[in-house]
């Protein structure tokens, strides 16, 4: 078995900074809106920003936990499309990679 530990790393910290990102998002989208209607279409279309950019964290978070999940299930490393090993490159640039390169392709 592959010892994938720095790449485990490198996954929960970045989960960790996403988690504390989207808990930001959260708490400005949870703001009342302001009395004036002028800065209130300000406000929702900030927010529809703010809501969209939450959705690709949450996305990302779950690609992380499904990384981790591979990780100590032991099916980390290997392509979910042909079983063949993922490069150790590739997932050291894409730690989230499901499939190898030629079934990416």
């Amino acid at each position: 078995m592959t010892d994938y530990g720095d790449l485990r790393e490198q996954l929960e910290q970045r989960l960790a900074d996403l988690l504390e990102r989207a808990d930001v998002i959260e708490d400005d989208l949870r703001h009342p809106l302001d009395a004036d209607s002028s800065e209130q279409a300000i406000d929702l279309a900030d927010d529809e920003a703010l809501e969209g950019v939450d959705g690709v964290l949450r996305e990302e978070i779950a690609q992380i936990r499904m990384a981790l999940l591979r990780i100590e299930n032991g099916t980390y490393g290997r392509c979910s499309q042909c079983g063949k090993p993922i490069a150790r490159k590739r997932l050291e640039a894409r730690p989230i990679a499901t499939r190898c390169v030629d079934c990416a392709s």
